[in-house]
């Protein structure tokens, strides 16, 4: 065993046994524990306890993403104004990520933590639905039955542990629920990315390079699902629509309640809370926490910083307000100056 897989093992014996675990309790409940609906439906919760237990990561990353949309105009002005020096485009843009405290790792940190997670989730159900008796994970290595259950249980006919590819005797059974299985995903898939586009994008990110970008996400890569379903295992499938349809259930929802500024969801968020009696800028405010002043591109930033002890010393967010309490130390400042003159002229009279 290599060091991936020594890393690994643990994450085996974690799903094997929550799906073990899952397959346990239905059949305690009187679901028949060979019936392929008995493991799909463990497949299933399976997925729904791992994205729930990912979901601060996910919530994460969408913010990480979101704010690096956010200040795409003014990474635009930095490239229409230092394009011709790259050194110094590389200077002020990492300056503009800084003042606006956003992080380009930071959307990236939270899907490379998931990616262990999901593939052993793809790597656990592989191998029963492969090579049962060489299955991984400690539950079904010490329950050799229960890989044998899964790798033979049908549903609708078809084995879970069977692909589209090879076709022998003609389109049975197991095409159909395959092929079903992978339009569904391509479809969620689609809708998932259409809705993040149409909805919770900027104008701005929907032009330009970034704009291919997103149309070929759209376009491409749900329908590369149709050329990679044909080898995957019945099983495996389950565990993608489930955990795609999770996804644009989970995308949704953020959109609805917190979208992005500046986009279309925005715009209708913003209404239904005014048309709820409250206020979308104070909720707003309070979602970000304090604000911090940030200079906009090109600015001068000791001109921010001066804004920001202002507004700090006062208590208040006004930059008109704070500036009052500094009016009474002037004036005894003054009055200290004149004092001494005050007195020079009555000794001059005596």
């Amino acid at each position: 065993m290599g060091l991936l897989g020594a890393m690994m093992t643990p994450l085996y014996w974690a799903v094997s046994g929550i799906l073990v675990g899952f397959h346990w309790l239905l059949s305690a409940m009187g679901m028949n524990p060979d019936w392929g609906g008995t493991w799909a439906l463990s497949i299933v919760l399976l997925t729904v306890v791992i994205r729930t237990a990912l979901i601060p990561l996910f919530v994460r990353q969408i913010n990480s993403a979101r704010n690096m949309q956010l200040i795409q105009p003014k990474v635009k002005a930095l490239n229409d104004k230092y394009g011709h020096d790259r050194e110094r485009l590389g200077q002020e843009t990492m300056k503009l990520y800084k003042e606006e405290g956003v992080n380009p790792m930071a959307s990236c940190l939270p899907l490379l933590l998931q990616m262990p997670i999901f593939l052993a989730l793809f790597y656990v159900l592989n191998s029963v639905s492969r090579t049962p008796d060489q299955a991984l994970g400690y539950f079904f290595q010490q329950n050799p039955a229960l890989a044998e259950s899964l790798h033979n249980a049908t549903i609708f006919g078809a084995q879970l542990s069977s692909t589209f590819l090879p076709i022998e005797g003609g389109f049975g059974a197991t095409q159909w629920v395959t092929a079903t299985l992978v339009v569904l995903m391509t479809v969620v898939l689609f809708i998932t990315q259409l809705q993040l586009m149409r909805k919770n994008m900027p104008p701005e990110a929907l032009t330009g390079q970034m704009a291919q970008q997103q149309k070929m996400m759209l376009y491409v890569f749900p329908f590369m699902y149709l050329f990679m379903g044909v080898n995957i295992p019945i099983g495996v499938l389950i565990y993608w629509l489930t955990t795609n349809l999770w996804t644009m259930g989970q995308q949704y929802l953020l959109i609805h309640s917190n979208p992005a500024p500046g986009t279309p969801a925005y715009v209708d968020w913003e209404e239904r809370m005014r048309a709820k009696g409250k206020d979308p800028d104070e909720i707003a405010a309070r979602r970000r926490g304090a604000s911090k002043p940030s200079a906009p591109v090109g600015g001068d930033p000791s001109k921010v910083a001066r804004q920001g002890s202002a507004s700090s010393s006062g208590g208040t967010a006004a930059g008109g307000d704070a500036a009052e309490p500094a009016e009474p130390t002037v004036q005894r400042q003054v009055i200290q100056r004149q004092q001494p003159r005050k007195g020079s002229r009555a000794a001059r009279k005596q």
